[in-house]
């Protein structure tokens, strides 16, 4: 059996005209448009942001001690 077309036939399809165009009254008229959101979103954390930035910070202090650890060592030898 061979598959359907995705698109349904042009001869077949009601109120098709023959340049592919519909008579006036023959689609819907537009919809309502709604903006928004239909729930209030809930409000992130402040907290997290700020642990985050406080670990990256100790973390790039360690690392620099590590540095001035090494080249201290490394200028001492």
């Amino acid at each position: 059996m061979t598959a359907q077309p995705p698109d349904p036939d042009p001869l077949r399809t009601p109120d098709l005209e023959a340049g592919g165009g519909v008579p006036p009254g023959s689609t819907p008229p537009d919809s309502a448009q709604t903006s928004g959101l239909s729930h209030p979103q809930p409000m992130p954390s402040k907290a997290t942001p700020v642990l985050w930035l406080t670990l990256t910070g100790v973390l790039v202090l360690m690392v620099a001690a590590l540095i001035v650890a090494l080249a201290v060592g490394w200028l001492s030898v």
